[in-house]
């Protein structure tokens, strides 16, 4: 830890920390009061108080010439040193994505052994030097032919319990930032690199405002230009897609792009609405960007970003490889076809979960970008979500299966699990947790007629742990007695947990709150 942690770190952290605690408290008080509005009846909208100046004609700073083509960008745990490695690595296929973004956010559960190996892994891949021992093989990066290297830091929400200054937790992404620029700012900047930042869960402009700041307070303290740090925002809550242009504006000094973060904005579509009977969401299987609203919401980011100068990305293929070559061909061709839609659409770029589909992606996008592609904005009255069908039992089982799996995976160090074919991360969880709690607290009545009650989804999380354990003796058939128990008492312990969440009298934020 002290060589992750020495003095100068520590002193930069306790100076950001003082200068920017305080309106941090402000915005999440703010996020609060915002919520009981909605809880209370009324609609999110564009902010009254918001710049008049970020509808004008402005552009973002020149974009850095290593960031003028984001096809492909693949993300996973920071504090995998294996998944590292192959994510800024040439797959089998000889495929490489165009950027590896290093995720210390939904990807990644925040423990503090993750998080420092997340940095440890960070400071030696910029170097050059990451590399993994395995019994009659070594893994290693090679630094001549390596993706763009990017870091998802944690939301505004978050706080690092395990860095107290004055008496008080530091802010999560305050922290990830400060370390992160603190070791591989300047080392980037002399291999003539960007040094590129992702920032999650922003909701309004005045967060993009404080996060913008903090960026200026880091490069000034550290000795770099302004704007030496460049940053793509993902777009992924309700109220940021009411406020796409001015967040941009906020950021128009280092802005690299904004991201359409689809899972999460699903999320903040039923968690900003929970309490309006007349728009709760259908199966989170069936809401696509073919959905009005999720459609309307890539296109107002893809318009403001080509409008302004920056980069549109797109969402995540969560798919992870399938057991066999039928599996495998129905989901590349699941991919590829999500990937021209969003290439149609105007996307400069996509996500991808698993190093397998990176060619299937790229096949997608034919050109480095397509600043020059413009769509029509949506009106704001079309970003607001709907409330169609279908509401299924079927949707309900897979809210249960995901979040038993999920935590599971949570109470064992990991944040994110395969399973059935796809990544789960926190983002899935959340919305599989907030989903229920919505069909329950309006007592939902499914397509097939039973009502969603706290019974029947006590009776859906006991048949989906039968079938889990059943899954886990069919994959362990040749284990001793002991191991299998093992793995599905873990199992039970999640269902308990599941039902926990979703029975909560009082809905969250967020997990990672506990409150």
């Amino acid at each position: 830890m002290a060589r992750l942690l020495p003095a100068g770190a520590r002193d930069l952290l306790v100076n950001v920390h003082r200068a920017f605690a305080s309106e941090r408290r402000g915005l999440l008080e703010a996020r609060l009061r915002r919520q009981d509005a909605w809880d209370s009846g009324e609609l999110p909208e564009r902010p009254a108080d918001a710049p008049v100046e970020a509808t004008g004609d402005w552009r973002v700073a020149a974009l850095p010439e290593d960031l003028m083509r984001r096809r492909v960008e693949i993300t996973g745990p920071a504090n995998d040193p294996k998944m590292v490695i192959n994510m800024l690595s040439r797959g089998a296929d000889g495929q490489m994505s165009d950027a590896a973004m290093l995720d210390f956010e939904d990807s990644m559960k925040p423990t503090w052994e993750n998080v420092l190996a997340g940095f440890e892994n960070l400071t030696l891949a910029v170097r050059g030097e990451l590399t993994v021992e395995r019994p009659g093989k070594t893994y290693r990066i090679n630094p001549d032919d390596m993706p763009l290297l990017m870091v998802r830091v944690r939301g505004l929400h978050m706080e690092e319990a395990n860095i107290l200054v004055d008496g008080a937790p530091i802010a999560a992404g305050l922290f990830d930032l400060v370390l992160a620029a603190y070791h591989t700012a300047k080392e980037l900047v002399a291999q003539g690199k960007t040094p590129k930042i992702y920032v999650p869960k922003c909701e309004h402009f005045k967060e993009a405002r404080w996060w913008n700041r903090l960026f200026d307070h880091v490069e000034a303290e550290m000795g770099l230009p302004i704007g030496t740090i460049r940053t793509t925002f993902l777009i992924e809550t309700l109220p940021a897609a009411l406020q796409v242009e001015e967040i941009l504006y906020e950021l128009r000094s280092r802005a690299a792009g904004l991201n359409v973060g689809r899972w999460d904005k699903i999320f903040s579509d039923i968690k900003v609405l929970a309490k309006h009977p007349d728009r709760v969401l259908a199966d989170r299987g069936t809401i696509g960007m073919d959905r009005p609203w999720m459609g309307a919401y890539a296109r107002r980011l893809i318009h403001v970003c080509h409008r302004h100068g920056a980069f549109a990305m797109g969402g995540m293929a969560a798919f992870t490889p399938g057991s066999d070559a039928a599996t495998r061909d129905a989901q590349t061709r699941k991919v590829v076809e999500d990937k021209r839609l969003e290439a149609a659409m105007g996307h400069d770029g996509c996500w991808v979960s698993h190093p397998y589909f990176i060619g299937p992606a790229l096949s997608a996008f034919e050109s480095d970008h397509q600043l020059e592609v413009l769509p029509v904005s949506p009106a704001d009255v079309e970003l607001l979500p709907r409330s169609t069908g279908p509401r299924t039992l079927g949707g309900l089982r897979k809210n249960a299966a995901v979040t038993i799996a999920y935590l599971k995976g949570w109470s064992e160090g990991k944040g994110c699990v395969a399973w059935d074919g796809l990544m789960e991360d926190l983002a899935t969880l959340e919305i599989s947790r907030a989903q229920t709690w919505q069909w329950l607290r309006h007592r939902v009545r499914l397509d097939d007629g039973a009502t969603v009650t706290p019974s029947l989804v006590r009776r859906v999380l006991d048949q989906e742990l039968l079938s889990i354990a059943k899954k886990v003796r069919d994959q362990m058939p040749e284990q001793p007695e002991q191991p299998v128990r093992d793995q599905i008492r873990r199992f039970a312990l999640a269902r308990r947990r599941a039902e926990a969440l979703f029975l909560e009298r009082n809905f969250r934020p967020f997990l990672t709150t506990g409150r």
